[in-house]
């Protein structure tokens, strides 16, 4: 059914070309416009429902006190090195003129006023926090309202005073805060573009043809044109994180191009067999477009599971880059062999390298049939000889080779018991930034616990007292270093405490320090009694919601594994395969994830990609990272075991079916891996340590999965298990419906 449908889309795409390719246009310039028009930006809420960040965050905005607006911070240092603020004159003139222009910009709500503090004596401004002891540096802290009434211009407008102030003041400025993390340019272009031209060059060399490369690379500029503009005016109904653009380029480039090869590597081998230009297309359609099909719809599924953790911003991210990926599904099956049409018999003239794409020589066509029966396929064509002699090396060897492999990937995961979650703060970023510049000064003059304050929201409800003895309790905490004055909503009673804490907000003193607030000294102030109060604030909140995903991992892994399962159950009536492939994919997977932790917490090669320091890994990025790299990998599962099946079908040898199927669809699984290895490791430039991880994760477990797994794992398993691969009890093969994927 599936092929059938296939092989008419793509027939009627190939033989209409240019009305397909018109309407693509048309869609992208639709979404493009509709992007401009009623599109929004990205917005970041790092909350979740029933956490007690999330019940800080509705008291503080319930009180009014705009500490659940934006915020910026201008850190400052004299430039004369024997100057302090502590002296009259010069700097402290230089400070009162630079708050009060800042306070005079648009939307600002407030700053604090370190020159104000200063004239009521020195000793007042170091315990307010806005002077280091030292009188070196003083930090104006600045109140913006909510996201949703800031744009890119307010960051525009105090980086252009900043820095015509720079000029003119006896001071060195720099500036940070979430204003920045928000508006400032993504830096995801520059990897996009470098992970195209990798992408393009690798093709060229496969297919030695510039019509070839370009097809391919023409289908996915054009699908994420159309799923990026529609995350964007998606963005205007709901908020969308700010990793959500990113990511969802960085799959997208990734998947289009690895997708449009299957199809284009197939409609090659039909081009070599003589068949008309139209109908190779729809018949590569018809046979590649299935794995297509079923892999995208497998890494959406994985995606959309993702709502399990019950983490609002990580459910619309997934929703996201779902949108994407369905975008890249529909061009393969849809825009590409349009192109394929178009194009006509030129694709037939391979290069050197394309031929090792295809069978090697002319065979049988292939009509449309059952998902992994495919009457009178390539299959019976002579592979690559080089794999065709390593398959059958691997194949009379195959207990060595599955024990190493797997203790390979076993050995390689371990890093993974000690995988702590948390966020990369602006430490991690390049010196070079401004940001970095700004997080190190008040790291140097308060202390690296300024850099991550934690904001305390009490409901005194009446209680006479409790708010002193909560401020008292606070500061008496080993793990607090300073609490600013309480502000205090008049209307509402409802409290805001500032809170510094004597860590850094990577560190994980710093959450333990959040669990104790929690745990003992807030109860012991408020008991049992009408009285309330919640530890809110950035890192309060990325520590809530690392752990409600810690917990809900489990669940969301073994779904998906029962999920996969039951696909492939159906797709290749067998057991023990997709058992097999679930654990192998769990395997590269679990060496991906351990791979992130050597590199990003134990800072191993760190330096090889930029890495400033080390960090932990992003709470919601391993979910994202299994969900998306089980979805890809069932890609070539899909894709080598649906030839393997063909051969065993062909000539009922299961050593045969393994050497031919693995080895005929080898340099073909290699390629497609090399170009999204490339692509995504594109991504690793970025400053961002957040990008750097997605980029390296999923070019690891895809390196992983096309060399380790589908090259050695898979056909060493595989001929440990002999005929038991397709074995299917009785009682299952009735209840499972006949032709499910054909």
């Amino acid at each position: 059914m599936l092929s059938k449908a296939l092989f008419r889309v793509g027939g009627c795409a190939a033989r209409h070309p240019w009305r397909v390719i018109a309407a693509w246009v048309l869609a992208a310039a639709l979404a493009v416009v509709a992007a401009v028009a009623f599109g929004g930006r990205t917005a970041d809420s790092m909350t979740a429902p029933g956490l007690d960040s999330q019940r800080a965050a509705e008291l503080i905005e319930r009180a009014g006190t705009g500490q659940d607006g934006m915020t910026a911070q201008v850190v400052v240092t004299p430039l004369d090195r024997g100057e302090t603020f502590f002296d009259p004159g010069g700097p402290r003139a230089a400070l009162a003129r630079l708050r009060s222009e800042v306070r005079r910009l648009p939307h600002v709500l407030g700053t604090s006023d370190p020159a104000g503090a200063l004239d009521r004596g020195g000793d007042f401004a170091v315990r307010d926090g806005l002077v280091s002891a030292d009188g070196r540096i003083a930090v104006v802290r600045v109140q913006y309202p909510d996201q949703s009434r800031l744009s890119a211009k307010d960051l525009h407008a105090l980086v252009d005073l900043v820095d015509r102030l720079r000029g003119e003041l006896p001071l060195r400025i720099e500036m940070g805060g979430n204003l920045f993390y928000v508006f400032s340019d993504p830096d995801g272009g520059a990897s996009e573009l470098i992970g195209i031209l990798a992408a393009a060059t690798i093709l060229f060399l496969a297919f030695g043809s510039l019509v070839a490369a370009a097809l391919p690379i023409g289908m996915a500029v054009f699908g994420l044109t159309v799923g990026v503009a529609t995350m964007t005016v998606l963005a205007g109904m709901t908020r969308i994180p700010t990793f959500a653009p990113v990511l969802g380029s960085m799959v997208g480039l990734g998947v289009g191009i690895d997708y449009a090869l299957f199809v284009l590597a197939r409609h090659r081998e039909y081009l070599a067999n003589g068949l008309d230009p139209r109908a190779a297309a729809g018949r590569a359609v018809a046979t590649a477009g299935r794995p297509v099909v079923f892999a995208g719809g497998t890494v959406v599924v994985s995606i959309l599971g993702m709502a399990v953790a019950n983490v609002p911003f990580m459910t619309v991210g997934g929703l996201a880059v779902s949108i994407v990926v369905l975008t890249m599904v529909v061009a393969s099956v849809t825009l590409l062999p349009a192109f394929l049409g178009a194009a006509g018999p030129r694709l037939a003239r391979a290069g050197r390298l394309v031929r090792a794409l295809g069978s090697g020589r002319p065979g049988r066509l292939v009509r449309p049939g059952r998902f992994g029966r495919q009457r009178g396929t390539q299959a019976g064509a002579p592979p690559a000889a080089g794999w065709r002699r390593w398959i059958g090396h691997v194949n009379r060897h195959p207990l060595p080779y599955a024990v190493g492999a797997a203790g390979l990937l076993l050995t390689a995961t371990l890093p993974v018991l000690g995988l702590r979650v948390g966020l990369p703060d602006d430490g991690s970023l390049p010196p070079g930034r401004t940001e970095r510049r700004a997080y190190d000064l008040v790291a140097e003059g308060f202390g690296s616990g300024t850099n991550g304050p934690l904001v305390i929201a009490a409901d005194p409800a009446g209680v006479p007292g409790v708010l002193d003895r909560l401020v008292a309790a606070v500061a008496a905490d080993p793990g607090i270093a300073s609490v600013a004055p309480a502000q205090v909503d008049r209307a509402t009673g409802i409290a805001t405490l500032v809170v510094f804490p004597t860590t850094g907000p990577q560190e994980r003193a710093t959450s333990d320090t959040v669990a104790r607030l929690r745990a003992e000294v807030l109860p012991t102030v408020v008991g049992q009694g009408p009285a309330r109060a919640s530890v809110g604030g950035a890192v309060a909140s990325l520590s809530d919601v690392g752990q409600r995903t810690s917990r809900r991992l489990p669940v969301f892994v073994a779904a998906v594994l029962a999920l996969s399962f039951a696909l492939l159950m159906l797709v290749f009536r067998s057991v023990l395969v997709p058992l097999k492939a679930v654990l192998l994919n769990l395997l590269s997977i679990g060496a991906a994830y351990g791979i992130l932790v050597a590199v990003f917490q134990w800072g191993w090669g760190g330096a090889l990609i930029g890495l400033e320091t080390t960090v932990p890994i992003v709470s919601f990025i391993p979910m994202f990272l299994f969900a998306i790299l089980f979805g890809l990998s069932m890609d070539y599962e899909v894709f080598l075991l649906s030839r393997v099946r063909e051969e065993y079908e062909r000539t009922g040898d299961n050593d045969t079916a393994i050497v031919r199927g693995v080895s005929g669809t080898a340099r073909v699984i290699t390629s497609a891996a090399l170009i999204m290895v490339a692509v995504f490791l594109s991504f690793v430039v970025a400053e961002d340590p957040s990008t750097k991880m997605f980029g390296l994760g999923l070019a690891t477990a895809i390196f992983i999965d096309a060399t380790v797994v589908r090259m050695v794992l898979v056909p060493a398993t595989m001929t440990l298990l002999g005929k038991a691969n397709w074995w299917l009890p009785r009682r299952l093969d009735r209840v499972l419906p006949a032709g499910w994927a054909g």
